[in-house]
């Protein structure tokens, strides 16, 4: 029996893309969805975004846009982002999140795991163990990118026992393997940076000892997005970083 997983990361508030990853990729077709965190800010959709993760039971972490937004909601605090057109992007989702939205965003916590069990037969393999991370198996906010020297992925395999890592932050979609560890980031499903300004995702799959990846881009209505950051009166530069798929600040 194969095993299949969708995997998202830093989707950052952008229900419009989540609702054109589930109409292209079903997710009633998957046994699990994995969330690697940074679910919040920069789009103006919190509320549907956490609805939409809790109905599909995503296993989901916090990034750290999540955790600065708690930190709002405690009364607290942020000393970053410093400049006013990031800011308010944060203190607006705070303001924004239900009692219930509110709820699930504190009960996350900063890592997962999840063990597939393995493969019935005469000779069976231990359980398949994936190790879910914003930043990386080291540090929650280290940025892990498709062109990172593979000494670094190396050295996190011996940080880990889990034989898949799935992480997120960087933005870059790849996989690797090295040190007998599989190395996953699905790209931003909400803010990509590279100048395609689709959703990006991607498919895990189990079966036995063989694991495949496949990433995925997906077109999703981004005149929503802009439509909703012009009607919540939010800096026009975001409009533009969707449109054109860079981060420009």
């Amino acid at each position: 029996m194969t095993t299949r997983i969708l995997l998202l990361a830093d989707i950052h508030g952008n229900y419009p893309a989540l609702e054109a990853i589930a109409g292209a990729l079903n997710p009633a077709s998957f046994q699990f969805i994995v969330n690697c965190g940074d679910s919040l800010v920069y789009a103006p959709f919190p509320n549907e975004t956490i609805a939409w993760l809790a109905a599909h039971r995503a296993i989901s972490i916090l990034g750290n846009t999540d955790e600065k937004v708690i930190r709002l909601l405690q009364g607290k605090t942020v000393k970053k982002p410093g400049k006013a057109e990031k800011r308010i992007m944060y203190t607006t989702t705070a303001d924004a999140l239900g009692p219930a939205e509110q709820l699930y965003l504190l009960a996350l916590g900063k890592t997962a795991e999840l063990a597939i069990p393995a493969t019935a037969g005469p000779y069976p393999e231990k359980p398949v163990k994936i190790g879910i991370f914003h930043g990386s198996p080291a540090d929650p906010d280290e940025f892990l990118f498709a062109d990172t020297p593979d000494q670094r992925f190396h050295e996190l395999a011996e940080k880990t026992d889990c034989r898949i890592v799935v992480t997120g932050h960087s933005h870059s979609p790849y996989h690797k393997y090295l040190s007998a560890t599989h190395f996953i980031n699905p790209g931003s499903a909400g803010r990509m940076f590279d100048g395609d300004p689709r959703s990006c995702c991607a498919i895990l799959e189990i079966e036995g000892d063989i694991i495949t990846v496949r990433h995925f881009r997906i077109d999703y209505k981004i005149d929503e997005v802009v439509a909703a950051i012009r009607r919540h009166r939010l800096p026009e530069i975001y409009t533009t970083m969707f449109q054109q798929g860079r981060k420009l600040n």
